[in-house]
């Protein structure tokens, strides 16, 4: 190793993971964020039910979800450094603790007439700047909490968490929101159950006694932030195919960036359904998202990655169009399911590929150098997506989406990521 690195983790020696089926530690972090996902998946639906309720504008709905996705573009380059300096579990731990302090203080603010728009703004701010740290504090200790070849399989039961919450969440936060008088009401204590979550995930953490990374040995003058952040960047950068699916992963973001809030106005404003029947609408995707989940290592064990990428891209401009050009609701309630059922799969690909490349002392920051670039991009997409419903209708928003996707078709063939 370079003597000129300020903190540096030795070598691992092969330290023994279990298979993952018995592997305690991962499905104690598994089922901690299975909890937190679903409380997540909550308040998905009640953030732009309630901002609607409250100023009934598409565009500051929108931007509100860009202010909740904003930390992405801000902090991923510094979190990523700071991860692979900090104790990665206490950096998960602590960061849940905020969100729950800060989710919670939404109906606290209510109850006592306080709430205003500027502390929205604000609450979405910070619990998205601690999602950010927190989440590459979990993807950058895969690595050390199961084995090299259950990489695939561990990320794809992550995914499939994520998309158990989506299921289950959009019915969860209708059931709730139905429970109170008034949509406000409803939203705030779907607010409450999120931040109750993040309290479990907390519990789960404590439990696992493994370190999250390797032992790192100190030198007595550490590297500069900005010299550790710069190695992640030139990692990433110097790797062809991974910079490709950086840029390629940005215009997808950019694209589905608002694709919640285009369903939400398509439901609401154009086939006029209840709160109800769009819980069941996203709930459709929670469904589809699983499947995918399921699918992903299979998937990528008999077709290349680049096959799937323009596979992927293809399914995608087709099913937004025919959102677009026919508003119906069985083909919504198939389009959100369809739409989902593929991300997880696009996800499992292009991690994996990371993770696999990626030396374990660089991954908090290739992570989230890529993550800058890649996920960068959706405060922009929901901002933007937010004015076009409102001057255009869900629609059209859709009909951009599906140009967009053949853009991203376009371009897998165009780089040669087709070959990968």
């Amino acid at each position: 190793m370079d003597r000129r690195e300020g903190s540096l983790e030795q070598p691992q020696m092969g330290r023994a993971q279990p298979a993952l089926w018995r592997n305690v530690n991962f499905w104690l972090i598994w089922s901690g964020q299975t909890i937190s996902t679903l409380g997540t998946s909550i308040s998905t639906l009640a953030l732009p039910l309630l901002m609607l309720a409250l100023t009934h504008s598409l565009a500051l709905t929108g931007l509100l979800v860009a202010a909740r996705q904003l930390p992405y573009l801000l902090f991923s380059l510094p979190a990523g450094a700071l991860v692979d300096r900090w104790d990665r579990k206490t950096t998960m731990v602590w960061c849940d603790v905020v969100r729950w302090l800060a989710l919670g203080s939404v109906p606290l603010a209510f109850a006592l007439g306080y709430l205003t728009l500027l502390h929205l703004y604000l609450v979405v701010f910070l619990e998205g700047s601690a999602y950010v740290l927190f989440s590459l504090a979990q993807i950058s200790a895969l690595p050390q909490v199961v084995a090299p070849e259950d990489l695939s399989r561990a990320y794809s039961f992550d995914t499939i968490m994520e998309y158990v919450g989506i299921l289950l969440g959009p019915t969860l936060a209708a059931f709730i929101i139905g429970l109170a008088q008034t949509v406000e009401v409803g939203a705030l204590l779907a607010y409450l159950a999120d931040s109750l979550s993040y309290l479990i995930s907390v519990l789960s953490l404590l439990w696992i006694r493994i370190s999250f990374q390797i032992e790192r040995v100190e030198r007595r003058e550490p590297r500069k932030l900005v010299h550790e952040i710069a190695e992640g960047l030139r990692f990433l950068w110097g790797q062809r195919n991974l910079r490709l699916m950086a840029l390629l992963t940005a215009l997808v973001n950019f694209l589905t960036s608002p694709i919640i809030l285009a369903f939400i106005a398509l439901a609401q404003n154009g086939l006029h359904l209840s709160v109800q029947m769009l819980g069941f609408i996203l709930g459709a995707g929670g469904v589809g998202g699983l499947l995918g989940g399921l699918l992903a290592p299979w998937l990528r064990s008999r077709l290349s990655s680049g096959r799937l990428l323009l596979l992927i891209a293809g399914i995608w401009a087709v099913t937004t169009l025919l959102l677009a050009l026919i508003p119906w609701l069985p083909l919504v309630v198939a389009g959100k399911f369809v739409i989902s059922l593929l991300y997880p799969i696009y996800s499992v690909i292009v991690v994996s590929y990371r993770l696999e490349l990626t030396p374990t002392a660089l991954q908090g920051r290739v992570n989230s150098a890529f993550r800058s670039l890649s996920y960068g991009s959706e405060p922009l997409g929901a901002a933007l997506g937010g004015f076009l419903l409102f001057a255009f209708g869900a629609q059209a928003v859709f009909g951009f989406m599906a140009v967009g996707f053949v853009g991203c078709a376009l371009f897998v063939m165009w780089s040669r990521l087709s070959r990968v």
